[in-house]
């Protein structure tokens, strides 16, 4: 592995800026799927579908695009209104195909000042397809980035992959072309290190239970449930939050967070989380700087 094993109780406390006892950061994946694929091989899901029956790859499926585009324009907005409205900022993840036929969102994420991840070309084309093959993997990466670059107007700094899905090679290339961090592994509370052939990787971890898809898409709750299941994530990582920081992602896609039955439970859990101090809503990128350059980093590794 390219991290090192470290138990939570051997390591040395973890002092957030400003004596915050959570980092909660509030991830929209912006994402953009293509119709077909000239393949009668059924288009990776990237997600949870409305419409579970897949249909071959060269088959336009307009059923679960047309779903996935409502969080394009519709439920994208009914989010950033939730944001606008408390005064907090959020974080994007963009495909690259989302700049290229969605830049008016890209261009809204912006305006606000953002953090926004880079996040694979198509949320349909999953880095593990590229496994064992590091030069076309490092191509659809660099591809993403100069896309990137072109619609957000400066260079990325970090990584999110599509569903989750990395390479072993990821890592490295990540860190050959740039880049300051990832977040697609689920293992922590806390940030740590990635030790890369080109040298350190900030891992800022991610979570896939505190997410509308698990919450909603997958699991059925209802929007009392939902925000009843974020309070409660919430509340246990501020009370352990006194001794060591910790983090707190709540993962959102317009199409299912953006709905208009689901939004409250957002907007209310917004609002609860606001009445507490010693929160911090940092970028990812912020966090790894800061991870960096305090010796947080050097003072976690395992021995």
């Amino acid at each position: 592995m390219l991290y090192d094993y470290v138990a939570l109780p051997d390591r040395p406390p973890l002092h957030w800026p400003h004596g915050a006892r959570v980092a909660l950061i509030f991830t929209i994946n912006i994402e953009y799927w293509e119709m077909t694929r000239d393949s009668p091989e059924p288009l990776y899901p990237g997600g949870p579908a409305t419409i579970p029956h897949p249909l071959p790859g060269n088959v336009p499926d307009y059923a679960n695009w047309t779903w996935r585009e409502y969080g394009q324009r519709v439920g994208v907005w009914r989010i950033i209104d939730v944001f606008d409205n408390a005064g907090i900022p959020a974080t994007c993840t963009m495909n690259a195909l989302t700049g290229i036929e969605r830049r008016r969102i890209i261009d809204a994420a912006n305006e606000r000042g953002w953090e926004i991840l880079a996040h694979n070309y198509a949320q349909n084309d999953v880095l593990t397809y590229y496994a064992n093959q590091p030069d076309q993997e490092r191509e659809v990466i660099r591809r993403t980035l100069d896309a990137y670059a072109e619609a957000v107007g400066r260079p990325a700094r970090g990584w999110l992959s599509s569903s989750l899905r990395s390479t072993h090679e990821t890592p490295h290339i990540l860190k050959e072309l740039g880049l300051l961090f990832q977040a697609d592994y689920l293992n922590d509370d806390q940030p740590y290190l990635l030790n890369t052939r080109h040298g350190p990787l900030v891992c800022i971890p991610y979570s896939n239970d505190v997410n509308d898809f698990a919450v909603f898409s997958r699991g059925g709750r209802t929007t009392s449930q939902a925000l009843d299941l974020f309070k409660e994530q919430f509340d246990q990582l501020y009370l352990e939050g006194a001794d060591s920081g910790r983090i707190m992602n709540v993962g959102m896609h317009p199409h299912v967070m953006g709905q208009a039955y689901a939004i409250r439970a957002l907007r209310e859990f917004v609002d609860y989380v606001k009445t507490f101090d010693g929160v911090w809503y940092p970028k990812r990128e912020e966090m790894a700087e800061w991870f960096l350059e305090t010796g947080n980093a050097r003072n976690r590794e395992g021995s």
